[in-house]
């Protein structure tokens, strides 16, 4: 199991503040640009930041700190934490960043159109938007209905790939089954059935017909003979 680190920049505050770990072991650390720690020591980035003490927190020991600074290849490991804070489920709709929020009309729209068996409540926690919002794109009284694009959600970034798996699926499961008049028979039954039409059924041989017929050929042939040396 992977864990985060908390508060990354101001973890790297205090490892600039309080330690000889170089700019890549502070990088690789705390998930961040070498260069971004570099500007953290000069002064130019988190400013009015304050450091966050990572043994303090649990997060890393003395020892391994030591460690590090001796070697400057080697790379900080995060500790596990002592206490594991289940995960919070989320309730209501996703929250969308400002700057995606843009994108929600288009999103709402390749989902309408590839996805239908979608319930609108469904939608809306996929995208984080309103029921009132997809109804006007379904019925196109959306005031920029005339410049919606349908675009993937998963690749706008409003969702992931496995949140809409999910609800595609159980969307799936609670849809209806729909009857229709003609089902396929059972292979049990369809292996062992006859498809020859009745009319072009291979009718079965009468030997008495075909003696009769094949003794009737042979006297016509006889007579025929008769009459040819009567001739001569």
């Amino acid at each position: 199991m992977a864990y985060t680190l908390l508060m990354p920049k101001a973890t790297a505050v205090w490892l600039v503040d309080n330690t000889a770990l170089s700019f890549d072991q502070i990088a690789h650390f705390c998930s961040l640009h070498p260069l971004e720690v570099k500007a953290i020591a000069d002064g130019e980035a988190a400013q009015g930041i304050k450091g966050l003490d990572p043994i303090n927190s649990g997060q890393l020991t003395r020892e391994e700190i030591a460690r590090a600074e001796a070697d400057p290849n080697y790379r900080i490991r995060l500790q596990e934490p002592k206490v594991r804070v289940p995960e919070k489920k989320r309730k209501g709709p996703r929250y969308t960043p400002l700057s995606k929020r843009q994108d929600r009309p288009n999103a709402i729209l390749w989902l309408v159109r590839n996805h239908a068996e979608l319930k609108d409540a469904q939608i809306a926690r996929l995208v984080g938007t309103t029921k009132a919002t997809i109804e006007q794109i379904r019925n196109r009284s959306h005031w920029n209905s005339a410049n919606l694009t349908p675009m993937d959600p998963v690749t706008l970034g409003l969702c992931s790939q496995i949140d809409l798996d999910i609800e595609v699926q159980k969307a799936a499961r609670d849809r209806p089954r729909v009857e229709t008049g003609d089902t396929l028979l059972p292979a049990s039954i369809t292996e062992n059935m006859d498809y020859r039409d009745d009319a072009n059924e291979e009718k079965e041989l009468d030997a008495d017909a075909v003696f009769a017929k094949l003794s009737s050929l042979k006297s016509n042939r006889d007579e025929q003979d008769d009459e040819d040396d009567n001739k001569y």
